[in-house]
């Protein structure tokens, strides 16, 4: 039987953007295996998703070129029998390891000089599409015109929630509100420390049994720790539960499929909470909310779109973040309370 290699891109919510594309295509060959080759910090969020058969995890450093052990990793695909291949990052290595893997069919958008190693050439409209759509669009011809997109769409099991929630020390019997302070891009992507606290204390005074979980990789955990100083002294405290660094994504991807709410800057866990169909407030500050926004069914993208954003830039050119900082947390708090359904006061 024929199967289909996906080549997974090497950000967390890229790959959650990716999931409509694997939807389209189970649809179309429903028989086919679906294998993804991804980065290790990637995979988790590949393995809850329904229409992927395997995981095969990738070991090149970033940047690098590497082309023996793309050679070696492309001898071993060809074994498997490939009948296509997606490749969704941008770039020529990666490109490569189709072509090397001698895939016939070997689809992508047109990226950096890869003509002949993508012999299904797909071109990016101007502006650039959502990334939903941008992704889905690999399962039909190139230029033809693109249905909608249906939503992405992971799963986690009770018995991943319950493993999850006795490891980070979460009371599975009480809600569960998800902060995602962190963010990969750089600082100014990152809603400022001292409104995730005072949301955190808006939170605990109106829902007393509520849990907030920070959620975030190692990096993320100075801006968490920052989170729990504002809140030290206060009736929030003992509710603030920093696990920044302390889960896995896939321990993370089971807590946010077990919370109330999640509210997160543009970030992997945002759209990892969107999959999940949880009730989600996403913070937008130099990037555009209309490229990657929230799409659970209930959920608010807020953003001042003041005149020097999107300006997509890591750190504030300008030096005053005003697109994060004016954003406080009583407007924040006013989108996220209608969200919580009555349990979380029970």
């Amino acid at each position: 039987m024929s199967r289909i290699l996906i080549i997974s891109p090497n950000w967390i919510g890229d790959a959650v953007m990716a999931q409509p594309l694997l939807q389209r295509l189970r649809a179309a060959h429903p028989d086919a295996p679906i294998d993804v080759l991804a980065p290790p910090p990637v995979a988790p969020v590949w393995r809850q998703m329904r229409e992927v058969d395997e995981v095969i995890q990738t070991t090149f450093r970033h940047g690098a070129l590497q082309l023996r052990e793309r050679w070696r990793l492309a001898r071993v695909l060809h074994r498997r029998g490939y009948a296509a291949a997606y490749v969704l990052p941008n770039t020529l290595k990666y490109a490569l390891i189709p072509w090397l893997a001698g895939i016939r069919r070997r689809v992508g958008y047109k990226g950096e000089s890869r003509y002949g190693l993508i012999n299904v050439m797909h071109h990016d409209d101007v502006p650039p599409r959502p990334m939903v759509p941008f992704y889905a669009a690999l399962a039909q011809a190139p230029g033809a015109p693109l249905q909608s997109a249906p939503r992405p769409a992971l799963q986690v099991t009770p018995e991943q929630v319950q493993a999850a929630c006795a490891k980070a020390g979460v009371a599975p019997d009480r809600p569960l509100v998800v902060f995602a302070p962190g963010a990969e891009f750089g600082s100014a992507k990152r809603w400022p420390p001292e409104h995730f606290a005072a949301l955190a204390r808006h939170i605990v005074a109106r829902f007393p049994l509520a849990q907030v979980a920070l959620l975030g990789s190692p990096k993320d955990r100075p801006a968490c720790d920052e989170v729990v100083a504002g809140v030290a002294g206060s009736a929030a405290a003992p509710a603030v539960l920093n696990l920044a660094g302390q889960t896995s994504l896939a321990e993370a991807i089971a807590l946010i499929g077990h919370s109330a709410a999640v509210v997160s800057n543009d970030s992997g866990l945002l759209h990892v909470a969107s999959s999940l169909d949880r009730p989600v407030v996403a913070i937008y500050g130099p990037t555009d909310p209309d490229h990657a926004p929230p799409f659970s069914t209930v959920a608010a993208a807020l953003s001042l779109r003041l005149d020097c954003s999107p300006c997509r830039q890591r750190e504030c050119p300008l030096g005053h973040h005003d697109c994060m900082r004016k954003l406080d947390a009583e407007l924040v708090w006013r989108t996220l309370q209608p969200m919580l359904p009555a349990t979380v006061a029970a």
